[in-house]
């Protein structure tokens, strides 16, 4: 992972524990896919994808985040949950950022795709 994408998650974990989230994992690996962030919300477990983008010229990170791209998020948290023991209730979130810097403007979709 290259500077940028490590300065976006680092800003998104802050962004989500500073909001009562508790960030359990960093770069949940499977043979599937990656999980950026993996978060505690109360009794809920909360998969994160974490987006970041200079501009809105491609149509910016919300529309980055193709169906390839949140099927392999939900291969890769089945794959976690697996090893879970029990399967806690679970939702998927996206942090959208406009940069990495402290500045950058953040949004934080909850819910953003069901798994």
């Amino acid at each position: 992972m290259n500077n940028r994408g490590k300065a976006a998650e680092a800003r998104a974990a802050q962004y989500l524990e500073s909001r009562g989230l508790v960030i359990v994992e960093r770069n949940y690996r499977s043979r599937y896919g990656e999980i950026d962030l993996i978060a505690r919300d109360g009794a809920t477990l909360v998969f994160v994808e974490v987006r970041a983008r200079g501009s809105n010229r491609f149509g910016g990170a919300a529309a980055s985040i193709t169906a390839a791209k949140r099927a392999k998020l939900t291969r890769t948290a089945l794959h976690y949950l697996a090893g879970a023991g029990r399967t806690p209730q679970c939702r998927f979130d996206a942090v959208l950022l406009a940069g990495t810097d402290d500045n950058a403007a953040v949004e934080w979709i909850r819910d953003a795709f069901g798994g």
